[in-house]
């Protein structure tokens, strides 16, 4: 796979980013030349992480089976020098940058894992893999992180402290950022940064904003019991379906009725089986869905009524139930100081009136939130909205997005990451002047 792969990023001089400390209202935290050597020198890049980009989508792999994707970026981070490890988490990879001057570690995160599609669309890059696509954008987040990775080796002599550069398997449903962390990953880290692809939002665009940003992400199942019977004979059976199909427009009624109608909440049956034949009284039904909520006391609140109405089935309709209740990620919460952080160097790279807010959380899920359960980070959207395919969301067999939109993010993951290190050393020379 790697002897198929186009030379990478060429690492030429990279005239990088100087960020001021702590700047007052209305006053640039990145000066304007070396705003535009950046600029240049993405310009120079830009064809290589495209390439990337294009590679590992036509090569895609599911969650914990990413061996090649995972061998592919091990080569491009040692080749730029960096220290490598392989093998988390089974086939996580983390690259590390060391400064010659002291300070803290700073994270930045990538995921890597396709989805079980089959794509549709027609383009030469399209996937090579039968029924695996990346239709969430990861290989784009990947391209981007390698590009960060080149451009900051090349101030890595500067660097007041490390930077961290962690590609993460299987955060499509495994929670592979969970068993990253149990694996060494962040430890000594100080704080984390990680963007999406969103093609909800114009090229250009950064969607940055404290606090929560996405959901609770669980899961249930539900079983319906019943001794089965012929259909025509009703009165000498229990009918399973019928438990089922009344179960779910009971469902409805959690939501709207029983949780704060100021907590978003949202119950979805997206799975339902049962039955053999026509004339058959189905003996046994299967429900399958999700609960999306973004508070403790509402995914509480819906997970016991959900249950308490798939008991009551068994009164109404002298079925046998079984409810299982899997807990799924954790919401995405990013912290203020570091949302301020992104927000400047969003404000930097595209403009003040180009960084954008989430007003409302998504009731999507990300398994990002893991880390940010443990140090502070930020999550930020990249808008790539593409131009000729409006009606190709993420997950879907066409998904596809503008390519401008890598550029955009290796700029905001290197600066960030650099940003943040001038920070929390600032933090840290404080606390010990007053010591």
């Amino acid at each position: 796979m790697i002897s198929r792969m186009v030379k990478f990023i060429s690492c030429g001089l990279l005239i990088f980013i100087c960020l001021q400390p702590g700047p007052v209202a209305g006053q640039s935290v990145l000066d304007p030349k070396l705003a535009q050597a950046i600029d240049l020198e993405i310009e120079k890049n830009r064809a290589e992480m495209i390439k990337i980009r294009r590679f590992l989508h036509m090569n895609p792999e599911l969650g914990n089976r990413e061996l090649e994707t995972a061998k592919l970026i091990a080569s491009k981070l040692s080749s730029l020098g960096l220290e490598v490890k392989t093998g988390v988490a089974g086939t996580g990879v983390v690259g590390l940058l060391r400064g010659t001057l002291p300070g803290p570690t700073v994270a930045i995160r990538a995921d890597m894992d396709a989805l079980p599609i089959q794509e549709l669309n027609t383009f030469p890059y399209r996937s090579l893999n039968p029924g695996v696509m990346h239709a969430c954008g990861h290989d784009g987040h990947v391209a981007m992180l390698l590009g960060a990775a080149a451009l900051l080796k090349e101030k890595e002599g500067e660097l007041p402290g490390r930077v961290s550069l962690i590609f993460q398997p299987a955060e499509e449903g495994d929670g592979g950022a969970q068993e990253m962390i149990d694996e060494g990953a962040i430890d000594g880290a100080s704080m984390i940064f990680a963007g999406h692809i969103d093609r909800l939002y114009e090229l250009g665009e950064i969607v940055v904003q404290p606090g929560l940003i996405s959901a609770y992400t669980d899961e249930f199942s539900i079983l319906i019991r019943g001794p089965g019977g012929h259909g025509a004979k009703p009165q000498e059976t229990s009918d399973c379906i019928v438990a089922a199909g009344q179960l779910i427009t009971s469902i409805q009624g959690i939501v709207a009725r029983e949780t704060h109608p100021c907590s978003p909440a949202v119950i979805t049956v997206g799975s339902i089986h049962g039955g053999t034949a026509a004339n058959v009284i189905a003996s046994k039904v299967v429900l399958a869905g999700t609960i999306r909520t973004t508070s403790p006391e509402t995914r509480a609140a819906c997970r016991d009524s959900l249950k308490r109405m798939t008991q009551a089935m068994e009164q109404l309709h002298r079925v046998t139930t079984a409810f299982t209740f899997v807990e799924g990620y954790p919401p995405v919460i990013n912290d203020p100081a570091a949302a301020r952080i992104a927000a400047e160097v969003a404000a930097h790279i595209v403009g003040q009136d180009k960084v954008k807010g989430q007003p409302l959380p998504s009731l999507g899920g990300e398994d990002f939130s893991f880390f940010l359960q443990k140090i502070p980070g930020c999550l930020v959207r990249f808008g790539a909205k593409h131009t000729t395919l409006h009606d190709a969301p993420a997950h879907s067999p066409r998904f596809d997005f503008d390519e401008g939109v890598l550029a955009t993010g290796a700029r905001f993951l290197a600066q960030a990451a650099l940003c943040a290190l001038a920070r929390l050393g600032e933090q840290r020379a404080r606390a010990h002047a007053t010591m």
